[in-house]
């Protein structure tokens, strides 16, 4: 009998022992493990052999959509999401995720509406109210995200996300004052020199205006001018900023300018050599008392892993003078930035340019009659959130065996 007991005890044994090495591992475990180690290829490749078991199991397919978003793969993921919608539109984590992806995009209305059905689906899910509070932070509706973050620490008193999204929708610094002077030193007569004050304000997230004094000297001579800009920024076609300037010119600077400016940007992915792209088209009309100028400029502005940055920008301009005919020119301008030290809250970066044809429109015998080259670099130092200082130096070589050495500094104090 006790032989019997015996066999029957190895017996189960055995079976217990292949049961648990026949079983299955837990696939979702180890895409989460490949996740954290970011080896999206094998987490992707995991993921793919579940479809391929059961391709009509749309909870399978959701995690492809996760872990392309998690990869930074994002037109990818919203494609995902929106097959999986197309088949399964009641599950509330799925319109989440396409939510999460719209707002990485920067497609904000998108998110809007994916949050708020997921909304109605599920409204006692705090991490939901929580996504849709990071929704309208974004789109600089601070009351209405900080009403979000509250309910949903409301439904989860625990929840760190909801409390430090209390914090982030705090109203911040609204205004930017910034102080400066940039000097001209030439070989060919006395340098000039630009001392000037700004206050840049962003009223709400749609509405900004810019204020701006410049003060000119040069040869003697006296020169002033009022700077004054407002901006309206929509998240679904961009900014368009609009202004112009008056001052006392003293035969040095324009009497008077006008200028408009249209700016949009798109984000491309979060993995990619290329992270964002801007662009933007000015046109600025300058009238001296001898001559009209109106310059056309196209910005390029690239956006690259690291927050190093890369800026293509090219000018037409059309001079005219009193008693001669009117005569188009061109230049351009490609700038490089990146980062250079972090200590804390304090940053440093910087830049280097070069520009050819490049004139200045501020002072009358920087236009219409020279070419020239010109290397130039920049540093700015983030002192605190509010507080930097910024600096500037170039080199410009123009015809006729001329030079001209400018350097600036300005500090801006963020209130």
């Amino acid at each position: 009998m006790q032989s019997l007991v015996a066999l029957i005890a190895i017996a189960l044994t055995c079976l217990s022992s292949s049961h648990a090495q026949s079983r299955p591992p837990d696939w979702q475990a180890e895409v989460r493990k490949y996740a954290e180690a970011k080896d999206w290829d094998s987490a992707l490749r995991l993921v793919e052999q579940q479809i391929a078991r059961a391709p009509q199991d749309m909870d399978v397919r959701a995690w492809r959509a996760r872990v392309l978003a998690w990869a930074g793969k994002l037109p990818e993921a919203e494609k995902e999401y929106l097959e999986i919608l197309k088949v399964s539109r009641t599950d509330p984590d799925n319109w989440m995720g396409l939510a999460s992806v719209y707002l990485r995009e920067g497609k904000l209305s998108d998110a809007e509406r994916a949050i708020s059905t997921a909304q109605e689906l599920d409204p006692k899910r705090s991490d939901i109210h929580a996504a849709r509070a990071r929704i309208l932070r974004a789109e600089g509706q601070r009351k209405e995200a900080q009403s979000e973050f509250q309910s949903a620490l409301h439904l989860d008193p625990e929840s760190a996300e909801a409390r430090d999204g209390l914090v982030s929708v705090r109203r911040g610094a609204q205004h930017e004052l910034r102080i400066g002077q940039d000097d001209d030193l030439l070989s060919y007569s006395p340098g000039y020199h630009d001392e000037w004050m700004s206050v840049v304000s962003q009223w709400t997230s749609h509405w900004s205006t810019s204020v701006a004094g410049d003060f000119y000297q040069r040869s003697g001579a006296e020169a002033g001018k009022f700077v004054g800009s407002i901006t309206r920024r929509q998240s679904h076609w961009g900014a368009l900023t609009v202004g112009g300037a008056v001052g006392h010119d003293n035969a040095v600077i324009p009497k008077s300018e006008a200028f408009f400016d249209l700016d949009h940007g798109w984000k491309t992915g979060e993995t990619g050599f290329v992270r964002g792209v801007e662009f933007s088209y000015a046109q600025h009309w300058y009238w001296y008392q001898a001559a009209r100028i109106l310059s056309l400029t196209g910005t390029t502005l690239v956006y690259l892993p690291q927050n190093w940055t890369f800026t293509l920008a090219s000018t037409g301009s059309r001079s005219a003078f009193s008693g001669t005919n009117a005569e188009w020119r061109p230049s351009g301008m490609a700038r490089l930035g990146f980062p250079l030290a972090h200590w804390s809250h304090t940053k440093l970066s910087g830049n280097i340019s070069f520009a050819v044809g490049t004139e200045n429109f501020a002072i009358v015998d920087q236009i219409g009659s020279f070419a020239s080259q010109t290397y130039g670099g920049g540093l700015r130092l983030q002192i605190t959130d509010r507080q930097d200082l910024t600096g500037f130096g170039g080199y410009q070589r123009r015809t006729q065996n001329r030079t001209d050495t400018s350097f600036g500094l300005s500090y801006g104090i963020h209130f």
